[in-house]
């Protein structure tokens, strides 16, 4: 038995993209996990800021494990309503407003009302601006185009729309024939539904785990924090599961696992990472090593609060991170498998 779980770890991350949560509203994500994990009886509950974690019983309950995934992704906020009845935007969490232009979204009010809109350039017409194409691309130059009849900020707020409500992006998800995934917030739906995709296979077929193991999907990754927090006293090692950034000078790809060997926050512990590497390369596991210069995640977070732990980071390999991304279903299959093993393996510290 292995991790076999591909086509319905996609299906799963479709449906998981498809449903808006910038960091900060993560409220109907979370709610979809908890009806996921009720359904397959799995104990879990919420943290006070908006996380979920699932426990899944070992045979040593002195030591424990926890993993994370977050399932909060980009997006951004309504910063002003310009007289035009246009919107001006703040950006939640690390990326360019390059990366969204042209991009439909949706504003959700406070009330919870939803609106749709597309992202532009205020300068976008090439028959009426002369520096259409060398305009920069930022909070002052670029706003939302709201698909309502609206002509001032009276009339917009007369919708409800407020500063303050949250925007999130179209996913524009889509699966090819070829086993690519291409859609926004793959970063970090995917590993989510490897996860939840890993605790079902455990529970179905009665996999007895050595240790109690700890599952954290956090809500405030992008920002810096999701997973600093709820971490039992008798958590020894703490992996998180993210992305693995692709680029000029990076061996992460599409189709292997990424295990993370140092990020923006220093090295990750030296011996967990090796054991991951023996544990790939004893069960066939396409991986492959890699620093990230630009990066953080919730294990790293962890260290940073304090937290006595072991800290490891592994996750699929993510093109085009924190914009339009893709990911091969060989990088899920390999991700799942090494991470079915390591739920199995013992720690010996």
């Amino acid at each position: 038995m292995t991790f076999n779980r591909t086509e319905e770890t996609f299906q799963l991350l479709k449906e998981l993209v498809s449903i808006p949560s910038p960091s900060g509203n993560t409220n109907e994500v979370i709610r979809f996990v908890e009806d996921f994990l009720t359904k397959i009886e799995v104990e879990h509950k919420r943290n006070r800021k908006g996380g979920l974690i699932a426990t899944l019983p070992g045979k040593d309950n002195s030591q424990h494990r926890m993993l994370t995934a977050h399932v909060d992704t980009l997006g951004a906020m309504v910063k002003e309503i310009k007289s035009s009845g246009r919107l001006r935007i703040d950006l939640i969490g690390g990326f360019k407003y390059n990366s969204i232009e042209g991009e439909y979204c949706q504003i959700e009010t406070s009330s919870g009302k939803k609106y749709t809109g597309t992202i532009l350039m205020h300068q976008t017409s090439v028959h009426v601006y002369k520096d259409a194409g060398k305009a920069e691309r930022n909070q002052v130059n670029m706003e939302i185009r709201l698909d309502e009849r609206v002509h001032n900020a009276e009339e917009v707020r007369a919708l409800g729309i407020e500063v303050g409500d949250f925007v999130s992006f179209d996913p524009r998800v889509e699966i090819t024939q070829s086993g690519f995934i291409k859609s926004r917030h793959l970063d970090d739906k995917a590993s989510v539904a490897i996860l939840l995709q890993l605790i079902k296979l455990v529970k179905e077929e009665k996999i007895e785990l050595p240790y109690t193991t700890h599952f954290l999907i956090s809500n405030n990754e992008e920002i810096g924090y999701g997973g600093n927090s709820n971490i039992t006293p008798e958590t020894v090692e703490y992996l998180a599961v993210d992305m693995g950034a692709m680029g000029d000078g990076q061996s992460t790809d599409e189709y292997t696992v990424s295990i993370c060997v140092k990020d923006a926050s220093g090295p990750y512990n030296y011996e967990l990472r090796k054991r991951l590497v023996r544990l790939a390369e004893a069960n066939n596991v396409g991986y492959k090593l890699d620093i990230y210069p630009y990066y953080g995640s919730d294990a790293s977070a962890a260290i940073r609060s304090g937290h006595d732990i072991v800290h490891g980071l592994i996750g699929p390999g993510i093109d085009s991170s924190h914009a339009f991304e893709r990911t091969h279903q060989s990088s899920i299959e390999n991700t799942g498998k090494l991470l079915y093993h390591y739920l199995q393996s013992e720690m010996n510290y």
